[in-house]
């Protein structure tokens, strides 16, 4: 980022009802029953959802049984679309099975130790915000779990799961000034549709939105008169989740990681196993850009590494501190390529990866929340006694 520069970054979020985001879920609860009965299953699990209908889809090889009409069913109905109301319902849904074996041709590369795949891996961290994450990612994830929470906790009870937000922060160089524009779209009730204008939210209740969710996700001292709050913009939101729109597993790619702020290498993460690298190189090289940042090596760190189906090790490893190191890139670089093994084998087991912990993570973002292996800083002082400083 330009130090003189003024500049905004826009990031959005989606609430846990967004049917992309119930997608992920179900395939993410898959995987999680399946690793619990089976530590070592093999995992790729894709779910489609729309009008009234689940299909589950993929390669699955294992010695544990998945119910999976319940396990579809159960999450479904935990997310909140358990009422004819909200135009999608747990219990009245039809649920495809669809799943199928790995083929033999991935597994035997997987058998020896390799990769589940090709492909590129990005992590990322900054000291910008107490999470390590970039901070309009962090007011636009606040802002949908608060929705959620005003949904789950009846204090606004016309609220549905489906739910988006987007917020637009300038900057001064490196200072964030204000927010120049947020965005919340929330499924409601007709209930509080305003009676002269049908096509419209009340405006009570739009202000009673603002007011129990918007104000009290956000920093007060970004908020001022330039802010432009827009809640549910085309006037309403009645029809919303799979009734108003498909969903499928993998179609959050940034959401799931630092809202467009580097790269993404293009693997999804939900319903893979962690012989998948798509996910777990990609929650390493988290790992180590937050132990780097904090290790105060640099006030940014963006880590990558690319792998090839079949074999063990990466065939690149790079990072970048855009500008911000105390050390030279290419040392730290060389000292943690030295001393961390980067195999699938070794990051399965560095980071505990067998364990059923999937769902949560497609819940409201793979990073930046406490619970996961790859968020510790358990690495920061081996860094520095590593780097000798």
């Amino acid at each position: 980022m330009d130090k003189n520069a003024r500049t905004s970054q826009t990031v959005e979020f989606v609430t846990i009802g967004h049917p992309d985001k119930v997608a992920d879920q179900i395939s993410d609860a898959i995987l999680d029953d399946l690793l619990a009965k089976d530590r070592y299953s093999r995992v790729a699990c894709e779910t489609f959802v729309t009008h009234g209908l689940v299909m589950v889809g993929g390669e699955i090889t294992t010695e544990a049984f998945v119910d999976v009409d319940g396990v579809v069913r159960s999450t479904i109905d935990s997310i909140g679309y358990n009422d004819p109301k909200y135009g999608f319902d747990a219990k009245t849904c039809a649920v495809v099975n669809a799943i199928g074996r790995q083929s033999p041709d991935i597994a035997q590369g997987v058998d020896a130790g390799g990769a589940g795949d090709q492909g590129i891996m990005y992590g990322y961290a900054t000291d910008e915000t107490p999470e390590y994450m970039p901070l309009p990612y962090e007011l636009a994830r606040r802002l949908t779990m608060r929705q959620e929470e005003v949904r789950q906790q009846n204090i606004l009870d016309y609220l549905g799961p489906d739910g988006k937000s987007q917020v637009t922060l300038e900057y001064d160089g490196d200072k964030p000034v204000y927010l120049r524009s947020v965005v919340l779209s929330s499924q409601h009730l007709d209930t509080v549709l305003d009676p002269e204008n049908p096509s419209r939210m009340s405006n009570q209740a739009r202000e009673e939105i603002i007011e129990k969710v918007v104000r009290p996700s956000l920093p007060s001292d970004l908020l001022d008169s330039k802010t432009r709050i827009f809640v549910n913009p085309t006037g309403k939101f009645v029809v919303g989740g799979p009734q108003c729109d498909t969903g499928m597993t993998g179609r959050k790619l940034t959401i799931d990681t630092y809202g467009g702020r580097i790269p993404h290498g293009g693997g999804a993460f939900s319903g893979k196993d962690p012989t998948k690298v798509d996910r777990s190189a990609t929650y390493l090289m988290r790992y180590l850009a937050k132990n780097i940042v904090a290790a105060g090596i640099a006030h940014r760190c963006l880590t990558q590494a690319a792998y090839v189906i079949g074999q063990k090790d990466p065939v690149s490893f790079e990072l970048s501190f855009e500008g911000t190191g105390a050390l030279p890139e290419s040392i730290v670089r060389d000292a943690v390529a030295k001393n961390v093994e980067m195999t699938p084998a070794a990051i399965i087991d560095y980071l505990g990866l067998r364990k059923p912990i999937y769902r949560q993570t497609s819940m409201h973002g793979h990073f930046g929340r406490p619970g996961f292996s790859w968020e510790e800083l358990d690495l920061a002082r081996e860094l520095k006694n590593w780097l000798k400083i």
